[in-house]
């Protein structure tokens, strides 16, 4: 996922590498201003310079022994060096300890793991093992990525706050999946992608462990157009269509750490296309299509992981548009900030925010100017840590821009921030799935 190496380990060139270049250009500066002398003393002068700079070399390769030997390894001896390199019991040095180096690294910004590993073996098997993010989430120490898909089976990353743009490795699936609708949600560590193969449900996970796709294991109740949403190592998915294109009312858990599903108790109502998120510790499921195709539900649905139990909210989320439309339309964006549940509204280029004290909505404000849509499909609008993240651009012919504008929620009218803004092709600019990680 790294755009290139970084080294830990800053070297001075030795002092005398000014005065030995400066000889070697003297040198060849002389033979080249002797033209007439005899071509055996031309031959004698060349070899002498190659001998020269062959010293040097060796010089600078000891001294960057040396150097290893002093900031790497506690000894100069090789095979104890060896030693030190495969001994798990410390990562940064050893007389530091374990305990103080993985304090020291879980503080470091996971947009730099894949060069520290580069350096140390015990650090790197830290990191694939899931521990060190498992400790990261004890301490409340988080970073929230934005995963994004503009091109069929083409993810990007993007770090909000080392404004970096990442390109995750093409995943490997048949032609069908590829053409499917699909579904994504990050989770623990891995970014989970859902789609229809031939004759049934395809689920691939995308784990920054290993920077690797790999076939997770499927759904027990395999669908697509449903709502889903993630706290910590754990989402649950709620409604959507079947295989054989029935809306539902199941649900079920994820567990990023065993990798299974678990069935959860039947929404109160069936509903396809619809939305979710985590408030408050519970899950909430808003809008979508129920039974009847034509009609958009404008109720919300609260699970509360405790009860296990459903509780049906009337009208939680209003449709303000004719309801012929609502085939068309994509699912609510929404998302929610600090307990705060705010959606994008994309016909009318309005945020707005939920009222819990009266289950109704007011608009704050604007989306940002790039944040064009069909019909809300193609925008993606998600809370990444504290803020907002709207990610779109221009669709046409040519060239488009590709944004990402971000907003701490506060109580002012939303002051939208350029995180970052690339040029790509037309099609580049449509984002067909997003999902954020925050591990």
């Amino acid at each position: 996922m790294l755009e290139g190496p970084s080294f830990l380990i800053s070297r001075d060139v030795p002092s005398s590498c000014e005065q030995e270049n400066k000889w070697i250009y003297n040198t060849f500066r002389l033979v080249e201003l002797s033209n007439n002398k005899r071509r055996l003393e031309v031959e004698e002068e060349k070899q002498a310079a190659e001998r020269k700079s062959q010293k040097f070399s060796n010089d600078l390769e000891e001294e960057e022994k040396q150097m290893n030997t002093i900031f790497i390894f506690p000894s100069q001896d090789q095979n104890q060096a060896a030693n030190f390199i495969d001994d798990s019991s410390w990562l940064i040095h050893p007389n530091l300890g374990r305990d103080n180096s993985i304090n020291c690294l879980l503080r470091c910004s996971r947009s730099n793991y894949g060069s520290i590993a580069l350096v140390n073996r015990s650090f790197r098997s830290l990191i694939r093992s899931g521990e060190l993010y498992k400790m990261r989430r004890k301490m409340g120490v988080i970073e929230h990525w934005v995963y994004f898909s503009c091109f069929p089976l083409e993810w990007d990353a993007f770090d909000p706050t080392c404004a970096r743009w990442m390109h995750l490795p093409k995943m490997i699936t048949d032609d069908c999946f590829m053409a499917s609708d699909k579904e994504s949600l990050g989770v623990g560590t891995e970014l989970l992608v859902l789609g229809r193969e031939i004759k049934s449900q395809a689920i691939y996970r995308y784990s920054i462990l290993t920077n690797s796709w790999s076939s997770a294991t499927e759904m027990n109740t395999p669908r697509y157009l449903f709502g889903s949403a993630s706290l910590g190592e754990i989402a649950i998915i709620a409604g959507g269509c079947d295989m054989n294109t029935k809306t539902v009312s199941t649900a079920e858990l994820y567990d990023s750490d065993t990798g299974l599903w678990s069935t959860l108790p039947d929404m109160n109502k069936a509903r396809r296309m619809c939305s979710a998120v985590f408030m408050d510790g519970k899950f909430y499921v808003l809008g979508g299509i129920g039974v009847d195709s034509s009609k958009r539900l404008t109720c919300g649905e609260e699970f509360d992981l405790r009860t296990k139990k459903w509780r049906e909210i009337p009208n939680m989320f209003p449709t303000l548009r004719d309801d012929r439309e609502a085939i068309r339309m994509a699912p609510p964006l929404i998302a929610v900030v600090n307990n705060e549940l705010y959606a994008a509204d994309h016909v009318m280029q309005e945020l707005r925010k939920y009222v819990k004290s009266d289950n109704s909505w007011i608009t704050l404000g604007r989306l940002p100017v790039r944040a064009s849509s069909m019909n809300g499909w193609g925008l993606a609008f998600r809370a990444c840590g504290d803020q907002l993240v709207v990610i779109g651009g221009t669709i046409g012919c040519g060239r488009g821009v590709l944004e990402i504008n971000a907003w701490v929620p506060n109580e002012g009218a939303p002051q939208w921030n350029l995180l970052g803004r690339r040029e790509r092709e037309s099609g580049g600019c449509f984002v067909y799935n997003c999902a954020v990680m925050g591990c």
